[in-house]
């Protein structure tokens, strides 16, 4: 493993409509870095069509995952595998080109001054297209949520779109983080600011999915509701 390379991981859950053309564009878009697709065991043949296309570049590397299925504990096993292979930073996001892969120099960049780097919606500069009034309203409603009951100071703790460094890996895991869905972000966020490791926003513009379904559910949005909670209380 070459020094100073950088993993982007990519939680993956019936992507195959996104697969090729994201992995594509990473590959381009960012030279010195290499793509994990991390698969909760996709119906949809995600991670054969993965490996059809890019299985002979040495850049890219698929985890397909046969546990138990769970956001939180993609995003574990990627940064494990992080560590393992000699990464000196890991950039994660979704596969659905919400997150504009145009944006990882700009994370991988910032990186250079902060442990954590959060592409952020609500820092100034940052935004969301396609959205309804609705879920604008209950987006912001859910960072400011976390920030009253925890004293998260991130403005958009919820964000995906992250750079770790491998200090900040190391750190949190150490910690039992124990969230499965999207409250692993505000739970990484939680312990992050508590152990002191630096943290920035980068300004970005979320996109609503362009193709596939979304991955929310009851029990992921029970499961943000209460985490803040739970934080404050055992934190």
């Amino acid at each position: 493993m070459q020094t100073d390379r950088t993993l982007i991981v990519v939680p993956t859950y019936n992507e195959r409509e996104n697969v090729e053309t994201l992995v594509g564009q990473l590959l381009e878009i960012a030279p010195n870095a290499d793509v994990m697709i991390i698969d909760d065991n996709s119906e949809d043949g995600t991670v054969a069509l993965a490996e059809k296309l890019f299985g002979a570049n040495p850049r890219v590397s698929t985890l397909n995952r046969t546990g138990l299925r769970s956001y939180g504990h993609s995003l574990l096993d990627g940064y494990r595998a992080a560590l393992e292979r000699g990464y000196t930073r890991l950039v994660q996001m979704d596969a659905d080109f919400s997150h504009d892969p145009k944006v990882v120099p700009a994370l991988l960049e910032a990186s250079c001054r902060a442990d954590v780097v959060i592409g952020s919606r609500y820092c100034p500069g940052g935004g969301v297209r396609n959205w309804s009034w609705y879920r604008r309203l209950l987006s912001r409603f859910a960072n400011r949520y976390v920030a009253a009951i925890t004293g998260v100071t991130t403005r958009d703790s919820t964000s995906g779109f992250r750079c770790y460094t491998r200090r900040a890996l190391q750190c949190l895991l150490k910690i039992d983080i124990a969230s499965e869905g999207y409250a692993f972000l505000v739970e990484s966020t939680f312990h992050a600011q508590r152990e002191g490791l630096s943290i920035v926003e980068l300004p970005i513009t979320f996109v609503d999915r362009r193709a596939g379904k979304s991955k929310m559910s009851g029990k992921v949005i029970l499961e943000s509701m209460v985490k803040p909670w739970a934080l404050r209380l055992g934190g």
